[in-house]
């Protein structure tokens, strides 16, 4: 027989309203502190990694004796019980969540009263969050006088590690190409819906009397290791996230000075396809990449585009200069007559090029024509040795080659 049988008079929204009186607002001090004697507080030494813990009494067992440090987390009628800022308190029977209160204050518990409230969630964001979960999870009969009380963190929840033992591989819009790397960093967590969090995230043996703290950096909470797993299986799709978004500018460089913006694209990437907010109420809020390793190719790459990068602000006309710059160098180590024509070629396509590209030259001015015979002179083996100088400071001038480069062919012209 249902309690509405019972006492037809109590309708179902009051009986679903049984929990909490609210004693006062903010930290315990002035008269209530001295009022009162007993009242149950988060057990001390808890760790800033810790997701949730029990409520221990505080205070002297209503004048029998000194109890400050019991572990003991069962609330009964007339308990009365200290939220501090940034935690929130659940309490449950039976596995069912009864009531739950985010704003910090005392409150006494009052399970026998119609007009106590089972719910205290502010005005802030998470009220919004956590009345949809409260209609989803409240308990539905009468809340017994016996409940277990828990407190939730809602502060950032720092030092959650991930890491790659080996390359993981993103497609990069930057580069234009699959990149790999190894790399490794922390994370902090958020637990943005504690009734979420609660109920479909933290195990059962953590809700029981007496239980031990859910502590996220635990070796042995399996459901810290899991996140972990999940976080690495996901780093791939983060990176792409991240290095894809032109708000980004697509550069990886960033990567490791961007806390917000690569945490952004990790929790996109573990809600894609774990659902961390939506049925956990978790949420990562920063990042910090201590290191990345990028493989063999990728540094290759890298380095191209670095020197590409300082050649020339334009990418197409970068690495063509790169690669006359090299003609150049490898026609002056060389000292024959055949580098030295190479030489002239290359100072005139270069010089083309440095122009802005405005005309485009006669094959006959850069490019050796192979159809003429070997007596037949070209352009090159013409040209003066004071216009080779010539050309030679004017790529000089536009930063294409060096000055070593320069005065090595200098010298080779000039017979010094």
């Amino acid at each position: 027989m249902s309690i509405y049988s019972l006492n037809p008079k109590i309708k179902k929204k009051e009986v679903e309203n049984m929990g909490f009186f609210k004693a006062f607002s903010g930290a315990i001090g002035g008269t209530f502190a001295d009022q009162w004697k007993d009242y149950y507080v988060p057990m001390p030494g808890v760790p800033a990694t810790a997701g949730l813990f029990p409520a221990v009494p505080h205070g002297t067992d209503n004048g029998r004796g000194s109890n400050t440090s019991g572990s003991e987390n069962i609330i009964t009628n007339g308990s009365k019980i200290v939220v501090p800022e940034g935690t929130a308190l659940i309490t449950l029977q039976d596995g069912a969540i009864t009531g739950f209160i985010a704003e910090a204050g005392g409150y006494e518990f009052k399970s026998d009263d119609q007009n106590s409230k089972s719910i205290f969630s502010g005005d802030g964001i998470l009220s919004s969050t956590v009345k949809t979960s409260w209609e989803r999870f409240k308990f539905g009969g009468q809340a017994a006088s016996q409940q277990l009380a828990f407190y939730v963190n809602l502060k950032e929840i720092p030092n959650n590690k991930f890491g790659t033992q080996s390359e993981i591989y993103w497609d990069d819009a930057y580069f234009g190409t699959q990149v790999g790397a190894i790399t490794r960093g922390t994370y902090t967590l958020k637990i943005v819906d504690p009734l979420l969090f609660v109920k479909n995230f933290v195990p059962t043996s953590y809700l029981q009397p007496n239980a031990k703290v859910f502590d996220f950096d635990d070796m042995d909470n399996d459901a810290g290791t899991e996140l972990f797993n999940e976080v690495v299986g996901t780093l791939s799709a983060a990176f792409s996230n991240y290095t894809n978004d032109p708000s980004k500018g697509n550069r990886m460089a960033k990567i490791q000075g961007d806390q917000i913006g690569f945490a952004q694209a990790l929790s996109q990437a573990v809600e894609d396809v774990y659902h961390w907010k939506s049925s956990r109420g978790l949420e990562i809020v920063k990042t910090a990449i201590l290191a990345i390793e990028y493989d063999e190719d990728t540094k290759e790459l890298m380095k191209d585009v670095k020197k590409a990068d300082a050649l020339s602000g334009a990418r197409g006309n970068s690495f063509m200069q790169q690669s006359v710059a090299r003609g150049i160098q490898s026609a002056g180590e060389s000292g024959g007559g055949s580098g030295m024509a190479f030489m002239g070629m290359g100072m005139n396509a270069a010089n083309g090029m440095m122009g802005g590209m405005q005309q485009q030259p006669t094959q006959s001015s850069y490019q050796p024509n192979f159809a003429q015979s070997q007596n037949q002179p070209t352009e090159a083996t013409q040209q003066s040795p004071q216009d080779k100088l010539l050309e030679m400071k004017k790529l000089l001038d536009a930063g294409a080659i060096t000055q070593e480069d320069y005065d090595k062919v200098k010298n080779q012209i000039l017979g010094i």
